[in-house]
């Protein structure tokens, strides 16, 4: 009903009355109609715009009472009004607006000489009170509380609540921020549960800015109680436009098109050229310096942070266009020149709160020019004097656009300035269509949630840790509160038995009861720790595992803000990034907190937030069609004409109708609400891309695309991000690769509305929103509470634990949480009943979806395409680590195949596992029962157990009869008989022992303890594996008395699902065994943490020896060390361990295999190539003559062979690759006259480029070696002399052989991952991220990882620290790690052991697994622009593994790492063999770390190279192969 307004003022005392006629001229109509209805005793909702008095409108009432009535006497009823406010900021606002009619109240009375006026004490309490002022708000409790709905919450979850025993009015200010959330919902059963503390139901006010509908917020408001709704017409001044800076919004500078130019949120992608973004933060800086105060909205604390660093750089004059990247991943953040905050600061969530504070005051105070802000001060907080707002991009929805506009002209009747500035074309329409609405308040329609059981269960908890509830009574307390006026009991019981331990299967044992419920009595109760667990957990704003940033160094306000775990996984000690438009340097990044000096001035990274943008509401999204409608039908100028009366200036409108005109002259149709439009294009791959035009905004478009998704699995066999539908607020864009048959048209995405439902809600179930919403509700529902609640939960452990929890209750589909998660993604992520009404309006025909081909994509296409990339890069519930390892799709069946079963005796330790089995039987001291509830824990973990069984488990001395005998009396255990005897058990336990075991149900059993169990045995069998080390089947089916073969068989059902495992696992068991997954797995993980413990890292210059020796080079006689291989057993041998590593075919043979086969000679290969046993292949050219090869045993070719080069565009080779394509080896001639070839040169140019594009190979390596010395290849070697009076009939020299096809190559990513990984194992010994990214492994490290730690799983390998300085990933074999150790030192009266090898050799460790050693001061000071790296043509000299010569290609350049002659002698002695030997050919070195070697007088090197046979000549020091 809506009220009247009698006379306003005369309800009120004289004092109140005379000071509200001194202070204003009149009320306004909102506080008229609020004072009548509040007086009457109504619940009271006031809903008027922003400056209307609303606060006032709330409080004079109760103010007028506190003053004019005797203070309680009883402390405990002190407080009577109690104000809930939804920001903290707000209620600090409300606080400070409160001092004046208080104070001013007073002193009108005393002027009147009214002596009797009580003082008024006014309190705060939120999350930012100190615990002391707490404390004093309780023993001495104010007259008005200002409090939040979470703080709320705490006190009526502690003895806090007490002093609100006498609240009899509650005022809720900007209830319309959280009617329609789950925030809303935790607060309305807070409410309910004060009145049940109350001795009358409390007067609840709420303050609402202008909202629709009205009855659903007063219904919100009231619960079951009727609401008096105020809501007097109101006519609010606009002055709002929308602003373009530039004419043309494709060509701000008359450069390239806009969407060519921008990332997701309108950031220049080149550098700021060609970008529309410097025009509009020029436009907002003049509009800034033309005013006193302003406020700018951004939709994303990313845009905040972006806009005020260059705002700041304008007031400045500096720029960031030149500031190089200080880190390595800017891609998403973006850079900061540090400009000072002269004219802005951001002001965000993520901004501490002292920061925003100081903020908020110097705006106010006008010491800040502009403040960048986004929702933070969207509510109604007071800024003072704010002149206009500017809002970037178009707002999230109308209803939004009023609450931040409404910040300027804050006070009654003053007219609201706020200009729009759009980010591209097609964000004109939203902005205009946003503009036009607020004008006649055509706001979004609110819903409040129905039902939410994860908040549900919450309060559950919270309200029975302080007090027994009777079951009835609770549901109809609960159901009084809005959200849940139509909880189904059934839901409610569904919720309890969650709580009260009560789950469909004994899966869930891991989940610890929160209450109890006494099914006979009909009571329930909080188990112990209940209350601390609501009091830290409690709450509904997600964990997003966000980093808090503090200052080094001790003292208050140390806390800067928070940043997002991403950006802080891409961050580096000594990195500087922005936030709050003040600089600052990471000094240390810890495990919870990043800590940070502030770095002013300098330039650094704008950070990013993760998921912080909105989507457009449906109702907006049909608003924005119509309008785009309009516009298509009326004339060029009429459209302009129209636009502007909406508020675009002349450059908006000119774009906005420009922009229609061209998709209209593009697809004919013009997508609007009535007409939706299907766009099929082929992009620039080939591959098909359908667009689908529709303006209804994400949450509609998102569910449709799951369902697009779907049926493209099923109808085309498409699945995968090859063909993914991907949302946005403007349409949807699908990929489908490319087919020879008609592609799909608007069949694809048309579905029956009676359908719709249906798929969505099985297809949500495997997303990553589901996953991630999952472990909110889980979170909210208490079920992942926080294991240290003072410290930061990391995400990527809180996704952990709720993985685990989803994979278990996902297949239990009415798990309350499983269908709160289905709700929440269906109702308030997704906008599922507009899909509906949606899709029945195009069944009806009211609207049409239409077919149309284009050539190229449509002006509204190319926007959306931008979309597209953005969310295809970044969708998913996953860190961006996780997404990179996830880049090689592994099937992990198929590698668990090819690992074969664990076979673990040998890795699993004796002490690790007497450890772990007496935690798993609660027989560790730190595990026992230490109480009755304890005990209850003890039974339902582990089953009925013997009263000894259960002493056992007990603290020493505790009384663990009478316990048992006092929780049988409430039901909670009862005795059975096992076959080991009278044992006791929970009640839960009852139906799972009858149905499983046949033991009968002991008398008094409650009727919900006897429903048949789904898997009893299964339940039980798998309790035991849980709770035991490994066992065998006989002793699973003695503890149940059972047969062995029911219990085989369960065993074998649980592991083709997967929860227990069989193999040889005790270090002193026999035959087969079963273990749980889970215990086998944290088994592994601490016998492999003991191991790594035990093994102590070694220098990494033992890494370097260790190399050496274990890819079998072998050294020079002269200075002692390893034999080598020999023969072509050996050269079988190195092929072996070198498969697949490229290293340059100049090298391959003089210096890769002759390093490692003391007696080398080129016929051993040939003889393997030519017998089949050995193929080699080429990896892509070099400068010169040269390329990178690599050799592979034939037998594991397909595995080890690089991927091909498909694209092969030339025609002689496309002729050649069909010529060789039925398989066979041919001769040069032969192959030349088969395809017609008229040059010999051309054909042969052509078989070498397929060389190189690993296509074809040769029988023989003897056209790589007549290729390599023909030229200028990499490395030199001495040449054969020429065979006189041959003519070479065949071919030229480089192609003698027989040519063939490489074989193809096994294109499964498992088989492949595995091979590699147990190549790196064999090559290398101990694998670490350098070694793999120096061979330029497909996927990287992460994929590699995946498989080693697969191996380690099965004992294949370890993972530790080996060497020091290269992270804790490090993989070797038993063997390696024991023979590194052999290399940790050396003897000091061995000889040095020297060893020359390419600087490409997998055998150098230095500049793959090593760093390159820093450089000496003589090379620091003359080897400018020479720098060591594996490079081909290069050589380093290794003496006892330490890098001491570099040789440059060529040899004319030496780089050196000591002066020590004890160690250049050996180095050079074994340079001046390489050359003997014929590897390098003649060498000449003319410098040295930069200085000439000649005429520098004498030195170490100079020394060493005369003795190791090099002679002076005018050029330099030689020495001739």
């Amino acid at each position: 009903m809506v009220a009247k307004y009698p006379e306003a003022l005369s309800g009120f005392s004289e004092p109140t009355r005379t000071w509200f006629r001194a202070a204003f001229a009149e009320p306004t109509s909102a506080q008229e109609g609020a004072w009548s209805s509040i007086g009457s005793g109504h619940h009271t909702l006031v809903v008027a715009p922003t400056g209307s008095g609303k606060t006032l409108s709330a409080f004079l009432a109760s103010i007028d009472r506190l003053l004019t009535t005797p203070t309680p006497e009883d402390k405990t009823k002190r407080t009577r009004v109690l104000y809930v406010s939804p920001l903290k900021a707000l209620a600090v606002d409300v606080e400070r607006n409160l001092r004046a009619p208080l104070i001013g109240i007073r002193q009108t009375a005393e002027r009147l000489g009214e002596t009797d006026v009580r003082d008024v004490r006014v309190g705060i309490r939120s999350g930012d009170t100190p615990a002391n002022e707490r404390r004093t708000l309780t023993t001495r409790p104010p007259d008005i509380l200002i409090t939040t709905p979470e703080s709320l919450f705490l006190m009526l979850t502690s003895r806090a609540r007490e002093s609100l025993q006498g609240v009899e009015t509650v005022i809720v200010d900007e209830v319309h921020a959280v009617a329609g959330t789950k925030r809303g919902a935790h607060l309305a059963i807070t409410l309910e549960r004060l009145d049940a503390l109350l001795a009358k139901p409390a007067q609840r006010i709420g303050l609402s800015a202008t909202v629709r509908p009205t009855e659903e917020v007063a219904r919100f408001l009231g619960g079951h109680a009727p609401v008096e709704i105020v809501a007097p017409p109101a006519h609010k001044e606009w002055d709002l436009e929308v602003v373009v800076p530039v004419e043309d919004m494709t060509e701000p500078d008359g450069g390239r098109p806009e969407v060519e130019e921008y990332d997701e949120l309108g950031e220049s992608v080149d550098r700021r050229r060609a970008s529309i973004w410097p025009h509009v933060e020029e436009r907002v800086a003049q509009l800034i310096g033309e005013h006193r105060s302003t406020i700018v909205f951004a939709n994303s604390r990313r845009t905040a942070e972006r806009l005020t660093a260059r705002l700041n750089e304008i007031a400045t004059g500096d720029s960031a266009d030149d500031v190089a990247p200080p880190a390595q991943i800017l891609a998403q953040s973006g850079a900061s020149a540090g400009a000072a905050a002269l004219m802005a600061k951001a002001h965000h969530g993520s901004v501490s709160k002292e920061q925003r504070a100081q903020i908020e005051d110097d705006l106010k105070a006008g010491r800040l020019p502009a403040v960048v802000a986004t929702s933070s001060l969207e509510l109604g907080i007071d800024m003072g004097a704010v002149d206009q707002v500017l809002q970037i991009a178009s707002p999230p929805s109308v209803a939004s656009a009023l609450q931040r506009v409404g910040r300027a002209g804050h006070q009654v009747g003053e007219t609201s300035k706020g200009v729009f500035f759009p980010q591209h074309r097609g964000d004109l329409a939203p902005a205009a269509v946003s503009v036009a609405r607020m004008r006649t308040g055509g706001i979004e329609a609110l819903r409040v949630p129905a039902n939410p059981l994860d908040v549900l269960a919450q309060q559950v908890v919270a309200a029975t840790a302080l007090d027994e509830w009777d079951v009835d009574e609770l549901y109809d307390t609960i159901r009084q509160a809005a959200p849940y006026n139509g909880l189904p009991r059934s839901a409610y019981e569904a919720v309890l038995d969650l709580l009260a331990g009560r789950y469909p299967s004994d899966e869930f044992a891991e989940l610890r009861p929160r209450i109890t419920w006494d099914r006979v009595t009909g009571t329930i109760a909080g188990r112990p720790g209940a209350q601390r667990l609501a009091v830290t957990s409690g709450g509904t704003i997600p964990d997003r595992g966000l980093y808090g940033v503090f200052l080094v160094g001790e003292g208050t306000g140390r806390r800067v803000g928070e940043l997002d775990e991403e950006m802080v996984y891409e961050s580096r000690v000594g990195d500087v990034f922005a936030l709050g438009a003040t600089s600052w340097r990471i000094e240390d990044i810890t495990h919870d907190r990043v800590l940070v000096s502030p770095a002013p001035g300098v330039p650094g990274r704008l950070p990013f937030w993760k998921g912080d943008t909105l989507g457009r509401p449906a109702e907006l999204g049909e608003a924005v069609g119509a309008f785009n409608r309009e516009l298509a039908g009326l004339p060029d100028q009429k459209a302009r004409d129209r636009v502007r009366e909406v508020g675009l200036d002349d450059n908006a409108a000119s774009n906005l109708v420009t922009y229609v005109r061209e998709q209209a002259e593009a697809t004919r149709l013009l997508p609007s609400d009535t007409t939706l439009l299907v766009e099929r294009f082929r992009d620039e791959l080939g591959d098909w891309r359908l667009v689908l035009h529709s303006p209804y905004g994400t949450a509609v478009h998102a569910p449709w695309a799951l369902a697009i998704n779907a049926r493209l699995r099923e109808r085309y066999g498409l699945a995968g991000q090859g063909s993914q539908a991907i949302a946005s607020d403007d349409g949807i864009v699908i990929r489908i690769p490319d087919t020879d048959a008609e592609p799909p048209g608007a069949d694809l995405v048309v579905f029956e509305p009676d359908e719709i439902d249906e798929i969505v809600t099985r297809e949500v179930g495997g997303s990553a929103l589901f996953a991630s919403r999952f472990r909110e509700c889980a979170g909210r529902a208490l079920l992942l509470p926080r294991r240290d609640p003072g410290r930061r939960s990391p995400l990527w452990q809180q996704r952990q634990r709720a993985a685990a929890l989803l994979e278990v209750a996902a297949r239990y589909p009415s798990f309350p949480i499983v269908l709160e998660t289905v709700r929440e993604v269906l109702n308030d992520v997704y906008d599922l009943p507009s899909l509906t009404s949606l899709l029945t309006r195009v069944q009806q025909r009211e609207i049409t979806v239409t077919d149309i081909e284009t050539t190229s994509p449509s002006p509204f296409a190319r926007t959306l395409l931008f979309g597209y990339v953005a969310q295809f890069v970044y969708e998913g519930d996953s860190p961006i680590a996780e997404r990179r390892a996830a880049a090689l799709t592994l099937d992990q069946g198929l590698l668990a195949e090819l690992l074969g079963r664990a076979e673990l005796r040998e890795l699993l330790d004796p002490d690790v596992l007497a450890e772990v089995e007496a935690e798993l039987q609660r027989v560790a001291p730190d595990r026992r029962a230490r109480d009755a509830e304890g005990m209850v824990d003890l039974l339902r973990l582990l089953g009925p157990l013997t009263l000894d069984e259960a002493v056992a488990r007990a603290v020493p001395d505790a009384p663990v009869a009478d316990w048992l005998s006092d929780l049988a009396a409430t039901r909670r255990v009862v005795e059975v008989r096992m076959t080991y005897g009278d044992a006791w058990a929970v009640v839960e336990d009852v139906a799972r022992l009858r149905d499983g075991l046949g033991v009968p149900v002991p008398p008094g059993t409650p009727a919900a303890f006897t429903e048949p169990v789904d898997d009893p045995l299964g339940d039980l069998v798998a309790r035991y594996a849980r709770t035991h080390g490994p066992f065998t089947d006989r002793q699973v089916a003695e503890r149940l008395g059972l047969g062995i073969a029911p219990v085989r068989h369960t065993l074998q059902r649980l592991e083709g699902q997967g929860r227990v495992l069989t193999g040889e696992f005790r270090p002193t068991g026999v035959g087969d065994e079963w273990c749980d997954a889970e215990v086998l797995r944290r088994l592994r993980r601490r016998s492999l943490a003991k191991l790594r413990q035990e093994i102590e890292p070694v220098e990494p210059v033992a890494l370097a020896r260790f190399s050496s020796a274990w890819q079998q080079v072998s050294t020079s006689s002269t200075t002692g060390g390893s034999r080598g291989l020999r023969g072509v057993d050996g050269v079988v041998r190195a092929v072996e361990q070198l498969a697949g590593a490229p290293v340059p075919a100049s090298a391959l043979e003089p210096l890769v295999l002759a390093a490692r086969v003391r007696d080398y000679e080129p016929a051993y290969l040939d003889e393997l190539t030519a017998t089949g046993e050995v193929v080699w292949a080429g990896h892509g050219a070099l400068p010169g003559s040269d390329g990178w090869v690599s050799l592979h045993l034939a037998d594991q070719a397909p595995l080890t062979l690089p991927d091909p080069q498909t694209d092969i565009d030339d025609e002689l080779q496309r002729q050649v690759l069909a010529a060789l394509a039925p398989g066979g080896a041919w001769f040069f001639r032969q192959l030349s006259d088969s395809i017609g070839s008229k040059s010999d040169a051309a054909l042969s140019a052509a078989l070498w480029e397929l060389v190189w594009a690993g296509r074809v190979s040769n029988d023989t390596l003897a056209p790589l070696r007549s290729l390599t010395s023909s030229g200028r290849p990499a490395h030199r070697t001495r040449r054969a002399a020429p065979r006189p009076g041959r003519v070479a009939r065949s071919g030229p020299p480089e192609t003698a052989g027989r040519w063939a096809l490489l074989p193809a190559i096994d294109t499964d990513p498992t088989r492949r991952a595995h091979a590699t990984a147990e190549r790196l194992l064999d090559r290398h010994g101990v694998v670490t991220r350098g070694a793999v990214q120096s061979e330029r492994v497909p996927g990287g490290f992460a994929a590699v990882y995946r498989v080693l730690a697969a191996f380690e799983e099965t004992g294949r390998c370890r993972r530790g620290y080996f060497v020091e300085g290269l992270g804790a990933a490090q993989f070797g074999t038993a063997g390696s790690i024991d023979r590194l150790r052999t290399f940790a030192s050396v003897s000091e009266h061995d000889k040095p052991v020297a060893v020359a090898l390419a600087a490409t050799d997998p055998a150098n460790p230095y500049g793959a697994a090593l760093p390159w050693p820093a450089a000496t001061s003589s090379t620091e000071d003359g080897a400018s622009g020479h720098r060591p790296g594996r490079k081909a043509g290069a050589l380093v000299v290794l003496v006892d593994g330490a890098l001491v010569l570099y040789v440059e290609r060529g040899g004319r350049t030496l780089l050196t790492w000591t002066d020590d002659p004890d160690r250049l002698g050996p180095a050079a002695e074994a340079l001046s063999t390489a050359v003997r030997r014929g590897t390098l050919g003649r060498l000449t070195v003319e410098k040295a770390d930069g200085a000439p070697l000649l005429g520098s007088g004498p030195s170490a090197l100079r020394a060493a190279l005369d003795a190791a046979g090099f002679v002076a000549t005018p050029r330099g020091l030689r020495m001739r192969g």
